[in-house]
C-alpha cells in the first residue's frame, strides 16, 4: 500500500470519457485535488457515443448543466427508445422504448396481462401500451412525469447529440472551476520500480506530468492500463461476434425523429442517430463474415442524406479489462473495455464509473480492499450488460446467412440462459440489484425477437375475459390521448 495523500490526479485523454470524469470529479473533490487533463488536438476520438439513456438526466442535472444550454450547445435532440429492424426476420421491427408499458400491478407485470389478452383474441402490440413508443413513432415529445388525471408514468427520455460538442462544452464547464488542460502527445510513461506505480507521463515537447493517480481515458489504445501496466483482458468475441465498425456523418433531414434506428443486415447492424444539424450513421459488422469494401457500401446504401465525410474504419474487440483499476491507474471510457453500442451504453459506462471512482477515492494512499471492491462492481455491471446485448444476437430467427444462424447456436452466459429459460417457461423477470435494464427493458427484446412464454401468472386468472378486454381498451385509450396532445419533436426543440 502507498499511504501518499492522493492530492495530483491526472487523467490522460480528453473526449467524452475524459471530460466527464473531469467534469465530475472538480464538481465535488476540486476544493481538495490538483486536477490535469492531458489530450491533444492531433488524435481524434472514437465519437460514436452519441445516444444516450435515461440515466443521464440526473447524472447532467448533478453537474449543474442547464438543459436548454446543454442542447443547443451538443446540436442535441431528444430520445425515446431504439428502434430494432429486422433482428427477428427481415421486415419486423419493433421498440425497445424507456420508460413503462401498462399499467404497474402488484405481484406481476402488465405483461402478463397482455398475453393473456393475446390468447383471448385481442388484437394488440406490447409497445401499443408504451407511451414512449406511441410518441416516438409519432415524432411527439413532451415533458411529462405523469399522464394527466392518472396515476400512470409519463414520458422517460434521454439525448442523442454531438459527442465531440458534448467534450468541448464540459471543457468550458471545467476549466473555470480549476482543471488545467495541457495540450501534448505522450511519448514515454515513467513507472516507479518499487511498486510498479505510474509515476509521471512525459510529452514530446519535454513536458512532464506527474501525478499520485493517473485516469485512463486513451481509448482503445489502453495506454495506461494495458500498454504500461498490462493488465490482461477478457474477451467476449465469441458471444459478440462483430470486431469492425465504420462511421460516416450525413445531411440531417426533416422530421428529426425522437429515437435511435438499430437496423440489422446481414453480418451485423447499422445505427442512425438524428441530430439538429446531422445525422449520425454507422455499421458495426464481423469481419469474418462482410469485407471493409462490402460493409461501406451496405452502409453508404441505407442513409438519409449526402455523407459529409468519407466513412472511417474502427476496430474493436469486445470484452473488458480484468481490473479497471490496476495499481494507481483507474480506466475509464473504451480503455476499461468495449461493450458495442447496441443499446446506447458507452456514455453510460463512463459515468458509472467516474462515479463509482468518487464514492472509492483513496485518501492517504491507494487501499488494496477499495480497488477490489471496485473491481468487483465494475465486472458485475458490465457483465450485466454484455448479457443483454448478447440477447438480440441469440434470440434472433434469421436464417437467411451464416452469420445469423450461428448466433443462434452459439452458447451463451448462463446467467444469460437462465434469464431467457425463465421467461420462457413463465414469463417472469427478476432484475439483479443495481442492474441496468429493467424488467420492462428485457420484456420488450425477448418479445420483439419472438420469446413468448408458454404461461403468465395466475393472478391474471382472476380477471374475467370483459374485464381484461376493458383494461385494454382503456389504456390504449389513455396513452392515445396524451400522444395526441404533445407538440412535434422538431416543434419542442425549436422552443428551446
Amino acid at each position: 500500500m502507498n499511504s501518499k495523500k492522493i492530492q495530483d490526479v491526472v487523467i490522460v485523454g480528453g473526449g467524452t470519457a475524459g471530460w466527464v470524469t473531469a467534469a465530475l470529479m472538480v464538481k465535488v473533490l476540486g476544493k481538495t485535488l490538483n486536477i490535469t487533463l492531458v489530450e491533444s488536438d492531433q488524435i481524434g476520438t472514437i465519437g460514436v457515443g452519441e445516444a444516450t439513456i435515461p440515466p443521464i438526466i440526473p447524472f447532467n442535472n448533478a453537474l449543474g448543466i442547464d438543459e436548454k444550454a446543454f442542447l443547443k450547445a451538443t446540436k442535441g435532440t431528444l430520445k425515446l427508445g431504439i428502434e430494432f429492424e429486422n433482428w427477428k426476420h427481415k421486415g419486423d421491427k419493433y421498440m425497445h422504448a424507456f420508460g413503462g408499458v401498462g399499467k404497474n400491478f402488484p405481484f406481476c407485470d402488465f405483461y402478463h396481462f397482455w398475453v393473456k389478452s393475446q390468447q383471448l383474441g385481442y388484437r394488440s402490440e406490447f409497445g401499443d401500451f408504451s407511451l414512449n413508443y406511441l410518441a416516438a413513432k409519432h415524432n411527439k415529445f413532451a415533458k411529462l412525469n405523469q399522464i394527466e388525471g392518472t396515476n400512470l408514468p409519463g414520458i422517460e427520455y434521454a439525448y442523442h447529440f454531438d459527442a465531440g460538442l458534448y467534450a468541448k462544452y464540459l471543457r468550458s464547464l471545467c476549466e473555470p472551476m480549476g482543471v488545467k488542460r495541457v495540450e501534448g502527445i505522450i511519448n514515454h510513461v515513467d513507472v516507479a520500480k518499487e511498486n510498479g506505480y505510474v509515476q509521471s507521463v512525459c510529452l514530446t515537447d519535454g513536458n512532464k506530468i506527474n501525478g499520485d493517480l493517473f485516469i485512463d481515458c486513451t481509448g482503445l489504445k489502453a495506454l495506461l492500463i494495458e500498454e504500461t501496466l498490462n493488465t490482461g483482458y477478457e474477451d467476449w468475441s465469441h458471444w459478440l461476434p462483430c470486431d469492425r465498425a465504420m462511421a460516416v456523418p450525413c445531411e440531417a433531414t426533416s422530421p428529426i425523429v425522437p429515437y435511435t434506428r438499430s437496423i440489422a443486415h446481414d453480418a451485423g447492424w447499422q445505427w442512425r442517430i438524428p441530430l439538429q444539424h446531422r445525422t449520425g450513421n454507422g455499421i458495426v459488422y464481423s469481419s469474418k463474415h462482410m469485407s471493409d469494401e462490402a460493409a461501406k457500401e451496405v452502409l453508404l446504401s441505407n442513409i438519409d442524406g449526402e455523407p459529409l465525410a468519407e466513412p472511417r474504419v474502427i476496430p474493436f474487440r469486445t470484452g473488458r479489462r480484468r481490473k479497471q483499476w490496476h495499481k494507481n491507474v483507474v480506466a475509464i471510457g473504451l480503455s476499461s473495455g468495449f461493450i458495442e453500442p447496441l443499446e446506447s451504453t458507452n456514455i453510460h459506462l463512463v459515468q458509472t464509473a467516474a462515479t463509482r471512482l468518487l464514492k472509492f477515492f483513496p485518501h492517504h494512499g491507494i487501499k488494496e480492499e477499495e480497488v477490489k471492491e471496485y473491481n468487483r462492481q465494475a465486472i458485475i455491471e458490465s457483465e450485466r450488460m454484455r448479457d443483454f446485448i448478447i440477447l438480440h444476437y441469440k434470440q434472433n430467427q434469421r436464417d437467411d446467412t451464416e452469420f445469423w444462424r450461428a448466433c443462434q447456436r452459439m452458447d451463451v452466459p448462463e446467467t444469460l440462459s437462465q434469464k431467457m429459460a425463465l421467461f420462457e417457461q413463465s414469463g417472469k423477470i427478476f432484475r439483479e440489484q443495481d442492474e441496468l435494464f429493467t424488467e420492462i427493458a428485457w420484456q420488450q427484446v425477448m418479445i420483439g425477437q419472438g420469446l413468448i412464454p408458454e404461461d403468465h401468472h395466475p393472478l391474471v386468472d382472476s380477471l374475467s375475459a370483459e374485464q381484461i378486454t376493458e383494461l385494454m381498451d382503456n389504456l390504449k385509450a389513455i396513452f392515445e390521448r396524451s400522444v395526441n396532445k404533445m407538440t412535434s419533436h422538431e416543434e419542442y426543440l425549436s422552443r428551446l
